[in-house]
């Protein structure tokens, strides 16, 4: 089982969304811009995030997701959901809206409908991003992918009629695609599962299984993280998140059922720790010790206390990252966030006096 070095800083997945990336989308349905103008606003976003990344001094870093959306609302394409989706020929079409949190019963994801098997053969896109953002990248790159869980659970399930069985066959199609992943040399892989405590006992046990499913075969050599999120949705008036609830913070959290998972690194917001004291093993925890429904910077001071607090969490298993994504905090903020979660590195590795 590969190990980061301890406190490795590493990101959740999205980076800051320009503002600009809703008006943009609204000129290419006008008419008044093309899709291509679109595509290449996207990898200049691309370039911004890895170079802020890198700027930040982030170990392990992402091309920041810019491509998977076009604004940074639920709506497709939603950069977790619906952009996966729509490369599937059985889920292509319109979707229908669906709640997806009991805090708040006036959102909706646009999920899609699944009318046909899902093929292992479909090309996700992911050897493209990986190779795109290594082009321009100068630190390790790691490439994130939607879990089978959340892409089954969210789902309007037509054909199948079973949520598992719908999860086996996404297993099998992201097992592919991580092939070939390796395959063109990526050594970082993560998967996003944000819905387990939301969902009953038997769906995610199912889900781990299939998980594990997936990771079976690949190389020894690969860092494979799972992030585990209680749904750290946008924040302020101009979304629909709210600061202070997470939207899929019900039920019990199954931290027993989450080290079942044959990863090498547990992404778990900071307050999520304590449930990992009796089943991580020796795994690593990347602690999101980054507060993304705050919209102000942290000290790196303030990011270390937060990791120190868990005096029973060994240094080399410790890794340092946000509560989920920074897709909808301003640029600025972002980056801040990030700096901070370097000079907490350099605090409790011992560089500066803590």
């Amino acid at each position: 089982m590969p190990q980061y070095e301890k406190y490795t800083t590493t990101v959740v997945g999205a980076h800051s969304v320009p503002r600009w990336y809703e008006a943009m989308d609204r000129l290419v349905n006008a008419g008044q811009l093309a899709p291509g103008d679109f595509a290449d606003a996207q990898l200049r976003a691309s370039q911004a995030a890895i170079l802020e990344q890198e700027i930040a001094g982030i170990d392990v870093i992402t091309g920041g997701e810019m491509h998977r959306r076009t604004h940074n609302r639920h709506s497709p394409p939603n950069a977790m959901l619906n952009h996966f989706w729509q490369k599937i020929p059985s889920f292509q079409g319109e979707t229908k809206p669906k709640p997806i949190t009991p805090y708040d019963p006036n959102v909706f994801h646009p999920a899609a409908i699944c009318r046909g098997p899902i093929q292992d053969s479909i090309d996700l896109g992911l050897v493209d991003e990986f190779l795109a953002t290594s082009s321009f990248a100068r630190k390790p790159v790691k490439i994130t992918m939607t879990g089978p869980h959340l892409l089954a659970a969210v789902a309007y399930n037509e054909y199948y009629g079973d949520v598992q069985k719908m999860m086996a066959d996404f297993g099998k199609l992201l097992h592919q695609n991580f092939r070939k992943l390796a395959h063109a040399g990526c050594k970082h892989l993560q998967i996003d599962e944000p819905y387990f405590t939301a969902s009953s006992e038997g769906e995610v046990d199912a889900a781990v299984e299939v998980i594990n499913g997936i990771i079976e075969g690949l190389p020894d050599d690969i860092h494979i993280s799972i992030h585990i999120c209680q749904g750290n949705y946008a924040v302020g008036p101009d979304y629909d998140g709210q600061i202070g609830h997470r939207y899929f913070d019900t039920g019990r959290y199954k931290a027993d059922l989450i080290c079942k998972i044959d990863a090498d690194v547990f992404m778990v917001e900071h307050d999520m720790v304590p449930h990992y004291r009796s089943y991580l093993g020796n795994k690593q925890l990347a602690v999101g010790a980054v507060d993304v429904q705050a919209p102000n910077v942290e000290t790196g001071q303030q990011v270390a206390d937060r990791i120190k607090a868990y005096d029973w969490l060994a240094p080399e298993q410790t890794l340092i990252t946000s509560t989920c994504g920074f897709n909808h905090l301003p640029r600025h903020i972002a980056l801040g966030k990030l700096r901070a979660m370097r000079e907490a590195q350099t605090i409790l590795r011992g560089n500066v006096q803590a």
